[in-house]
């Protein structure tokens, strides 16, 4: 396994996926802030900031998705030495079609929060927290939309390190306006859960900012003349994006729909249960940023090689990516098993959110190496610009396998809470053991 080819391969992989791993970590500490700050306001406010933020996941996950097609098409384009003009017209149009998906972002947040929220279960105080949230919270999505453009763009033509520091800025941006507005410091008033909405939606626009800013200062970026003053039209570029992007955003949404319909449910064994959830599940995302870099990098290395003409090295640079998925799996699940009660009290002093957040740690664990691999996998097929099959395997994985047994063990067996866990594990494994798979035998006939 650890032949001089993969070694290689894998240092070329990681130095790519490094400052997205930690762009990643950045972009899910802003959650994690979110959390913790509000965990220190209580039980009501954490429920309402768990539930509102994996309800706003849905419009995420999917608009991240369908931007994500960004990263492939720009590194084939790359790979095959397309000009930079080109290239920086087709950023242009992405940036668009960015513009007007977060429109349809927030007026879908505004339209349908207080109907969904305020009917699964949530005592209703914390339902109206939850809407109140919602509904500033949403307004992020003109920053990350236009983040997401500039990110893939950037990503797809190699330079990583701007993504980086912009993930940072948005970090530490989220971090002090979390203790302003939520606490109410430098006369501000204290918003609770309100002030984190606030808070996140200026920092995504912070991010989105900072990225831009660096465009010039890259050679590889600068060559795109992306801020360039034309007339812009969604044409050619536009249909690409969503042809490859929607069953990309589809993928994701399965996945997500999967943990944010298990915190629905977990909503129905009482606050301390969706508390204690939303800790363990936060952490969970933080270490998923790892094996999601890898694979956004093994997209990008995979989708040189194809564009080169190359799909022998297409193929072993996918494997080499889902290699390092399953690597990293091992490491992320000690650390939720053997670190557990360490982590949870980062979060929270309530004893009875702490005891069972440890228990789902633990539970967690059990499904970091179908995680790991099948987000590899994924980024490998994104690379060769195969998403409808991928899109398939994974709604079924998920929804027809993961779904049914959450919901068998959840609520038909003493497992209780715990059964959801295993719901999860189920869903995932199939859809490793069908995208690793899929791969193979695609990348095979290159």
């Amino acid at each position: 396994m650890f032949t001089t080819v993969f070694k290689a391969e894998s240092k070329a992989i990681l130095k790519l996926a490094l400052p997205l791993i930690a762009a990643q970590l950045a972009g899910v500490g802003m959650g994690t802030v979110d959390t913790i700050m509000a965990g220190r306001l209580g039980k009501e406010a954490l429920a309402a900031v768990a539930v509102g933020a994996n309800l706003n996941v849905v419009f995420f996950v999917l608009f991240m998705g369908v931007l994500m097609a960004c990263s492939p098409i720009v590194a084939q384009r790359a790979g095959a030495g397309e000009a930079d003009a080109r290239v920086g017209a087709f950023a242009r149009e992405a940036l668009r079609l960015g513009l007007l998906l977060s429109l349809v972002w927030v007026l879908g947040t505004q339209l349908f929060a207080a109907p969904v929220l305020m009917h699964i279960g949530l005592a209703p105080e914390t339902a109206q927290v939850a809407v109140d949230f919602l509904r500033v919270y949403c307004f992020a999505g003109f920053g990350f939309c236009a983040w997401f453009v500039l990110r893939y763009v950037a990503e797809g033509v190699g330079v990583t390190r701007p993504i980086f520091w912009s993930g940072l800025a948005g970090l530490l941006g989220n971090l002090l306006l979390d203790w302003v507005l939520m606490y109410g410091k430098f006369g501000f008033p204290a918003l609770g859960a309100v002030g984190c909405g606030y808070a996140t939606s200026i920092s995504a626009l912070l991010m989105a900012a900072v990225l831009a800013l660096q465009y010039p200062r890259h050679a590889p970026l600068r060559a795109l003349q992306l801020f360039r003053r034309e007339r812009v039209r969604l044409g050619a570029g536009a249909r690409e994006i969503l042809r490859l992007g929607l069953p990309i955003g589809l993928i994701l949404l399965a996945e997500a729909g999967l943990f944010v319909l298990t915190a629905l449910w977990m909503a129905r064994f009482g606050d301390t249960t969706v508390a204690a959830y939303q800790v363990a599940i936060n952490f969970a995302s933080v270490l998923f940023m790892i094996p999601l870099g890898v694979g956004l990098a093994t997209t990008v290395r995979v989708g040189h090689a194809i564009g080169a003409g190359d799909g022998t090295q297409a193929r072993h640079r996918g494997i080499t990516g889902m290699k390092l998925g399953v690597l990293n799996a091992a490491s992320n699940a000690s650390i939720m098993v053997l670190l557990a009660p360490l982590l949870v009290a980062l979060y929270t002093d309530d004893e009875g959110i702490a005891e069972l957040a440890v228990r789902f740690l633990w539970l967690a664990g059990a499904f970091q190496f179908f995680d790991g691999l099948q987000v590899t996998a994924n980024g490998a097929l994104r690379g060769i610009k195969d998403t409808r099959m991928p899109m398939l395997i994974t709604v079924a994985a998920y929804w027809l396998v993961g779904m049914p047994v959450a919901w068998t063990l959840g609520f038909h067996t003493a497992l209780g809470a715990s059964g959801l866990w295993w719901g999860l594990t189920a869903g995932l494994a199939v859809a490793a053991l069908g995208l690793s798979l899929r791969f193979r035998s695609k990348s095979a006939r290159l």
